[in-house]
């Protein structure tokens, strides 16, 4: 397994995205979703030192997961002076529980650390009780809601200090 910096526009980066999005479709429908997650990216937000976009690869060069962060600070979305971001986690299902989504997350902390952020934020919602498992198991704890979804029922907000 490979992990890669890839540009958030890069073909592999579009076509997992496309992935998350109908499982987000899936997930949601129930809550009166018809669209994936909404919230407004730009491929520069994840060019760093403001942010980072991985991939993982198998050996045979199949991306399998993704994940990024990008700079937050503070504003009218709730984040806090110094905040990274997570986005786009996501582990195809073929791939799951083969711990990627635990060292993507790593390395993305690392990263951001090494950005000068001091704290990294990872909103997620009720039907996605992986994810939920996996911050809290890595050592996130709950927090105020911040972005897009800040008022959404199902949004789920969480932190870890990257001290």
């Amino acid at each position: 397994m490979e992990i890669r910096p890839v540009p958030f526009d890069h073909p592999d980066a579009v076509k997992l995205n496309d992935q998350v999005q109908l499982e987000y479709i899936e997930r949601y429908q129930q809550h009166g979703e018809e669209e994936g997650d909404v919230t407004p990216l730009d491929p520069a937000m994840f060019e760093p030192p403001l942010g980072l976009y991985l991939i993982a690869y198998d050996d045979q060069d199949r991306p399998l997961a993704t994940g990024g962060w990008r700079t937050q600070d503070a504003g009218e979305d709730g984040y806090s002076d110094g905040d990274a971001e997570l986005k786009r986690m996501y582990v195809v299902p073929e791939a799951r529980g083969l711990g990627l989504a635990r060292r993507i997350l790593a390395a993305l902390e690392a990263d951001a650390r090494a950005a000068g952020r001091t704290r990294m934020a990872a909103e997620t919602g009720t039907e996605q009780p992986e994810a939920i498992a996996l911050y809290t198991s890595s050592g996130y704890a709950a927090c105020a809601k911040f972005g897009h979804y800040r008022f959404h029922e199902e949004s789920r907000c969480f932190s870890k200090l990257l001290l």
